[in-house]
């Protein structure tokens, strides 16, 4: 049977190839920091890193991940820099309810991760596949930009 990993864990891609990753993540696994909402790939809220790089979760058929490795926030939360991107988040206020979070903290991440200084209009581009209904997105970006502040 194909695999993939999940979290550092080997798991069998089931029969039907053309399921949601986001399904299987949640329902199949049991994590449920992997957030469902839109279904439709415009909230962000099911972001997860595929070989490192940002997807929506929901528009991803787990054919699509054989033989790769797939993080989610429960995983990512052990790196070290999901810790300094949670202390800036907490310092500049952007977290309320926390439904997007896990969504925000994976593309703060990949914006991160080029090691680039970012614009203001670089990190709301970046951030711009992510929903918030509770922020209003101003202590989100403040949140990234003391994070590349931290950098120089």
């Amino acid at each position: 049977m194909e695999k993939f990993k999940l979290n550092t864990q080997e798991v069998e891609v089931p029969k039907d190839l053309t399921r949601r990753l986001l399904d299987v993540i949640r329902v199949d696994q049991g994590l449920t920091g992997t957030k469902e909402s839109c279904q439709e790939g415009e909230c962000g809220a099911c972001m997860v890193l595929i070989d490192d790089e940002i997807y929506n979760s929901c528009l991803v058929p787990v054919g699509n991940v054989i033989g790769k490795s797939v993080e989610t926030i429960e995983q990512f939360k052990e790196r070290e820099i999901y810790k300094r991107i949670e202390e800036a988040f907490v310092k500049a206020g952007a977290v309320q309810c926390g439904f997007c979070t896990p969504g925000m903290v994976m593309a703060t991440y990949a914006l991160l991760k080029t090691g680039e200084k970012h614009s203001l209009e670089d990190v709301k581009l970046a951030l711009s596949g992510n929903l918030c209904r509770c922020t209003g997105y101003q202590t989100i970006f403040k949140a990234v930009q003391l994070l590349q502040e931290e950098v120089e």
